[in-house]
């Protein structure tokens, strides 16, 4: 069960519901955000929601049988909104686009990219400045130094970014200078990591499905880091490791319409990573937004043959308009049916 609790409830209310759930046989667990503060029940005994909904200090009650309960749409029908600021918000119903290099490589490329994206009026960049490589010889980024330089220069643009953080200790140092944490595919199962973005920022949180993971264990890892505080949350698909070997990855599709009745939190698609092939990205893009997607997040770059990382995956800024113009009219689309 999820206790909404009342925003001025005194202790000894708190207490007296405290005591009621562990009296039905749950264990209770209290769960403090940037937007609330919850009672987590969790237990196997039936019982009557009206021996506990009366109770002086709780706002609300609901009863979840899903594990992951904070992210469940049981219990919030109303879907998150990722607000930004400036007038960026992420959001169901509507549909947001974040494009960006792989890799940020420096200042030029940075400019020549920011120049891309506000000709086209898309205010979220996305970019690594660390990054998990699986040769310990490829390109690594520029860290935090690279990620300052990024940050200015979108902040004056008025641009949004959105980048990678691989380990704990990089929160602290990295927190400043970034509008949008990314946890990346290998890391969605590091809970260390989770849990301190639950406790540790209030900045919004976008977790990418795990290479072989299901839709339940994205789900799960969501659960731990609002659970942990952090209840500003974004899902992402980007495709899973299965036996075809024909792409890079095989894009879920199915993923996108089943996690939007699953959960309330905004669902994102990146078909670069999904598929893993220029030339078939736009369809997969267009594809995924027709699922229902609230926004899509893909890579670009003025040179993707000169790129430090997924040159084979990135479109170029002629390939970019194009597919920029194509998802807008897509979704145009979607909204008719």
């Amino acid at each position: 069960m999820i206790i909404q609790l009342e925003k001025d409830i005194n202790e000894a209310n708190k207490e007296s519901i405290f005591k009621q759930v562990k009296d039905l046989k749950y264990k209770a667990t209290e769960v403090k955000t940037q937007k609330g503060d919850y009672l987590i029940g969790t237990g196997k005994n039936d019982f009557d929601i009206r021996s506990i909904g009366h109770m002086e200090g709780i706002k609300d009650i609901h009863i979840v049988s899903d594990d992951y309960k904070l992210v469940s749409r049981k219990w919030k029908v109303k879907p998150t909104i990722i607000d930004l600021g400036d007038g960026v918000k992420i959001e169901e119903g509507g549909f947001r686009i974040m494009a960006g290099p792989c890799s940020i490589e420096g200042e030029e490329q940075i400019k020549k990219t920011i120049d891309h994206l506000k000709a086209q009026g898309i205010r979220i960049m996305r970019g690594g400045v660390y990054k998990p490589r699986s040769s310990p010889y490829s390109f690594r980024g520029l860290g935090i130094d690279g990620l300052k330089l990024w940050y200015d220069l979108a902040k004056e643009a008025g641009i949004k970014i959105v980048t990678e953080v691989m380990q704990v200790s990089q929160i602290a140092e990295m927190d400043p200078y970034v509008d949008v944490y990314q946890v990346g595919a290998r890391n969605t199962q590091n809970f260390n990591l989770l849990d301190e973005l639950g406790k540790n920022t209030d900045k919004p949180v976008m977790i990418k499905r795990g290479i072989s993971g299901t839709i339940d264990e994205l789900l799960y890892s969501a659960e731990y880091v609002f659970s942990a505080g952090n209840e500003r949350l974004l899902l992402c698909e980007r495709g899973i490791r299965t036996y075809e070997n024909a792409t890079r990855n095989t894009m879920d599709l199915n993923a996108i319409p089943v996690l939007k009745e699953k959960t309330h939190l905004p669902v994102i698609a990146d078909p670069s990573h999904g598929i893993g092939i220029r030339h078939h990205v736009e369809p997969i893009a267009l594809a995924s937004i027709m699922a229902g997607a609230d926004g899509v997040i893909y890579e670009t770059h003025e040179k993707p043959e000169e790129a430090y990382s997924d040159g084979q995956q990135t479109l170029n800024f002629e390939e970019s308009n194009k597919l920029i113009d194509r998802m807008r009219k897509t979704f145009e689309l979607r909204q008719t049916f």
